[in-house]
């Protein structure tokens, strides 16, 4: 696991703790954004608005429709070789690949089909069972959400 509290994301869900080893050498720009976020207190409260079982879990949008992001400006793609496989962490976006912005999502599986057309930015090294908990829909009836999400150093 990563020691450097810089590079770990801490999200509180209703369940416990989901901590995420963020990647800036893969993803730069997205983990910046991440953690420029986490700070400002966007995601606090923010829903899991769509839960596929086998499949993932996509939150960070603040409408908690999938339909909408933060004010910042949209992140230009950073694709890699990154497995997505369970535990990775990855940014939702359109059609356009340079449309990525605030959502994102966590595999609870092995999604590889999704490689190398979507940012991967981190992966959950503590507190996957959390996000196994989360409700499941689209959207689910009562989504579960992140109660606060931090960046380690900052505690």
């Amino acid at each position: 696991m990563s020691t450097d509290p810089e590079n770990t994301l801490i999200l509180t869900l209703d369940s416990g703790d989901v901590t995420i080893e963020l990647r800036p050498d893969l993803a730069p720009g997205h983990v910046e954004r991440i953690k420029t976020l986490a700070r400002e207190g966007f995601y606090d409260g923010v829903v899991f608005h769509r839960v596929i079982p086998g499949f993932m879990a996509q939150g960070g949008d603040p409408t908690g429709t999938g339909m909408s992001g933060s004010d910042k400006p949209n992140l230009k793609a950073e694709f890699s070789r990154e497995p997505h496989v369970r535990g990775v962490c990855s940014m939702a976006r359109t059609s356009d690949p340079n449309s990525a912005n605030s959502q994102f999502f966590i595999c609870f599986d092995d999604a590889t089909f999704l490689d190398g057309q979507y940012t991967v930015w981190g992966v959950v090294r503590d507190g996957m069972e959390h996000v196994d908990a989360l409700p499941k829909g689209e959207p689910p009836r009562s989504p579960g959400k992140i109660v606060k999400a931090r960046v380690a150093a900052d505690a």
